[in-house]
């Protein structure tokens, strides 16, 4: 998946989590990665908050922006 968002008017209501909870129930994989547009923190910090953590960042090629990379364990 490259992209999700909640529109503004949908925002505040607890949508994002469920959408993001429903995408990796059930998942076999031991760990989840993102990419997180390093100019938007709060971004970040809300993942932070549903349990991810940063462990470096990536600019994967010249002209695009850098992103943090974030993991969350899936698996216990």
């Amino acid at each position: 998946m490259s992209e999700l968002m909640v529109i503004p008017t949908w925002r505040k209501r607890g949508i994002s989590l469920r959408l993001h909870d429903a995408l990796l129930y059930g998942r076999d994989e031991e760990l989840v990665t993102l990419f997180v547009d390093s100019s938007h923190p709060r971004v970040q910090a809300l993942y932070e908050t549903w349990g991810y953590r940063k462990v470096s960042e990536s600019k994967p090629y010249d002209d695009s922006p850098t992103f943090a990379v974030m993991v969350k364990r899936l698996q216990p």
